[in-house]
């Protein structure tokens, strides 16, 4: 590994304005920006995040470059996915003056994460990221299933994000992010982050979240796309029981009781009881499983926040 950065060559409060004047950068409410102007807080995450000196970490939303500086501290390389056209085309020249020692361990893909099928070099081992909380749930989602070498990930997501991404069966936030996050790993909170430390400071708390994927994939017959589509349904109407939210995707409430009942669940039940292994069970006895899947829709690609009144 190459000679450790100087200490100030992490971004602070005054650097992170000065670059951003110098860009014309107005963070953006509509792509969810809010810097972190704080190092002793990027070097928290990546110490959570458990990045170690081998990795090849996945970085989404780098932004000025706060937690992307703290990355190439102590991973051996680091992939950043940034969507602005400003920030992607001024971010190489900040890892390249700031930390020169270690500009060819950089790496940028000017996507869109949820478009990004492929990264260039070795394959990555750890997704750290500061998400947009707009699109934090979809992205996560995206990422685990395209990149099946990430082994751990550590996600800052609004508090209530995060609450939903850890939470498990019986929990009043428990849903769709919970169980679709708990298919690739176990999931946890993994700490707390104050609004102070965000330019500019949001209006809601963070959280991070550790997800460390499973040594072996979840054992079932089922695809991934059949058990959500079964988890999608049964969280559109969650105050049903699984017989009448299910009838859809059965084709009727008759078919919904039969499939629980050959999965072994009870009809009776409702979906924010169920763990993950149940939901792959039930899609296992779809009626008609041969034939054409109901569509998953776009629960994938709904932030929780946002569905909180039909939840």
């Amino acid at each position: 590994m190459s000679t450790s950065p100087a200490p100030d060559a992490l971004l602070g409060p005054a650097d992170i304005r000065e670059l951003a004047a110098v860009l014309g950068v107005r963070p953006t409410k509509q792509r969810g920006q809010n810097f972190v102007i704080d190092a002793n807080t990027v070097r928290r995450i990546v110490r959570t995040a458990e990045v170690r000196p081998d990795d090849v970490v996945v970085e989404v939303g780098p932004g000025l470059g706060s937690l992307t500086l703290a990355l190439l501290e102590t991973a051996d390389r680091v992939t950043a996915v940034e969507i602005d056209d400003v920030l992607a085309g001024a971010l190489p020249a900040t890892i390249a003056a700031r930390m020169p020692q270690r500009a060819d361990r950089f790496a940028l893909v000017h996507s869109d994460a949820m478009q990004v099928t492929e990264l260039p070099g070795p394959a990555p081992t750890a997704l750290v990221a500061n998400l947009p909380y707009n699109v934090a749930v979809p992205v996560l989602l995206h990422m685990l299933e395209t990149f099946p070498t990430i082994e751990r990930t550590l996600v800052m997501v609004q508090s209530e994000v995060a609450d939903r991404l850890a939470a498990g069966p019986g929990s009043k936030v428990y849903g769709v992010p919970s169980v679709k996050a708990n298919w690739y790993a176990e999931v946890k909170r993994a700490g707390a982050i104050g609004r102070k430390v965000f330019w500019p400071a949001p209006n809601v708390d963070s959280g991070l979240v550790s997800l460390v994927r499973r040594a072996e994939p979840l054992r079932t017959t089922a695809s991934r796309r059949e058990v959500f589509a079964v988890v999608d349904a049964a969280f559109a109407q969650r105050r049903k029981t699984l017989r009448a939210a299910l009838a859809g995707w059965a084709g009727s409430a008759a078919r919904a009781e039969a499939a629980l009942v050959a999965a072994g669940v009870s009809p009776q039940a409702r979906g924010e009881s169920l763990t993950v292994e149940e939901f792959a069970r039930i899609a296992e006895a779809a009626p008609d499983r041969e034939g054409p899947l109901p569509s998953s829709g776009s629960a994938e690609s709904v932030e929780p926040r946002q569905r909180k009144d039909s939840e």
